[in-house]
């Protein structure tokens, strides 16, 4: 039976991140990362629209974006010379009608207490500064100037999978299918990599990075978790005008919309009231909620994409935490040796660094260093606590 310091489940973005910070941040111990899908052909990762943003309603949101932006300005650095995942600084623009303009106003107040540079510009604004736009319907809207934008999720993966093959972390591929305990604290995970009667991994701390599957992971270890998955449908489509000052637009019912190359992606149809979690092994396209829903409300927003061509649809699962769509990080109360770091709701991918550098610091150093996650621990899923993020996209 092998024997590891810890072992993270889930490489995806959020834990080859944390296997990474652990070395960065000198922990010496063995770690195994293990994933059941090698190819993230089914990972949030790599089926997002792979994104970041600093227009988020709380301050520690804010601040686990920024640690990232950080990383993406200095990515050569880290990485080396090759590195490139493509960033393009496009910025979100979020809309709000008058209903949603208080809210819109308090989540601008936040983000510019913490340096982030975002405006806050009426209609008339917003019209003349993106000639293509349709303010029908729009009191206000917040602009990213800079700092925000999109990026190449797959090569964003690969560079922190690429840096783990030199700094001595074994990457299993294997389901994980138990999590033994004795009292308060996991002792073992068993997994099923194909060989007859599976693997047993005994384990000095667990981490668990599992995404969309985090809820059923932690249930193994006989631990509560508010997380499923939850499928979101990506639509591809061509149209004859560009718009090369186009940001990631997000109207006020919550469709988005950005550029990608010679063509747009778009989303945002779903349901979050009652739509309840999605089959693990669903990953078919909702194409009824393009004609029905997406079109006629990109058309309205910029009347140039009434003529539009959806060509291709992808469907991603995303790891939505129904307390309160927000991170849980850190270690649960009483087992001290099962850590989380799930239920980011949309925004793991881009927080992904950060939450896997904090981590790393509360192993090796016993608490947080860079960035206090602190109000994202689990005593709140225990007591049954909101800490909300309002800006849930």
């Amino acid at each position: 039976m092998a024997q590891y310091d810890i072992v993270i489940i889930g490489g995806a973005i959020v834990g080859s991140a944390t296997a990474y910070y652990l070395r960065k941040e000198g922990f010496t111990g063995t770690i195994a990362l293990v994933e059941r899908d090698p190819q993230f052909n089914h990972a949030c990762t790599t089926l997002s629209a792979a994104s970041i943003r600093q227009q988020f309603s709380i301050p520690e949101n804010i601040r686990l974006s920024q640690f990232t932006l950080r990383l993406f300005r200095r990515l050569k650095e880290e990485f080396g010379a090759e590195a490139d995942i493509g960033f393009r600084e496009g910025g979100y623009l979020i809309l709000a009608s008058e209903d949603g303009l208080p809210a819109l106003a308090t989540n601008h107040a936040v983000q510019v207490t913490e340096s982030a540079d975002i405006v806050l510009e009426d209609r008339g604004l917003l019209e003349q500064r993106f000639a293509w736009l349709s303010g029908e319907g729009i009191a206000a809207g917040t602009y990213g100037v800079s700092g925000e934008g999109w990026f190449d999720a797959h090569a964003y993966l690969q560079l922190f999978r690429k840096a783990l093959r030199t700094m001595q972390v074994d990457m299993i591929t294997a389901s994980v299918t138990g999590i033994e305990r004795e009292g308060n604290r996991v002792t073992a995970v068993t997994l099923d990599d194909g060989s007859a009667g599976g693997r047993t991994l005994r384990a000095g701390t667990v981490i668990n990075a599992a995404g969309a599957s985090a809820g059923r992971v932690a249930a193994l270890a006989g631990l509560d978790l508010p997380v499923e998955p939850r499928k979101r449908t990506v639509f591809v489509f061509e149209a004859r005008d560009r718009f090369a000052d186009m940001p990631l637009l997000v109207d006020p019912s919550g469709i988005y919309v950005r550029p990608e190359g010679s063509v747009y992606i778009t989303g945002g149809a779903e349901e979050e009231e009652g739509e309840g979690a999605a089959d693990p092994a669903d990953f078919e396209p909702r194409w009824d909620l393009f004609e029905e829903i997406i079109w006629p409300t990109l058309a309205m927003r910029i009347p140039a994409f009434e003529a539009i061509k959806m060509t291709r649809a992808w469907a991603g699962h995303y790891d939505y935490n129904t307390l309160d769509q927000n991170a849980v990080i850190g270690p649960h109360p009483e087992v001290a040796n099962f850590l989380f770091a799930n239920g980011f709701s949309g925004h793991g991918l881009q927080q992904a660094p950060a939450v896997g550098k904090a981590l790393a610091e509360l192993v090796v150093h016993g608490g947080y260093r860079t960035i206090d996650c602190s109000a994202f621990g689990y005593e709140r899923v225990a007591e049954g606590r909101p800490f909300r993020e309002l800006n849930v996209i």
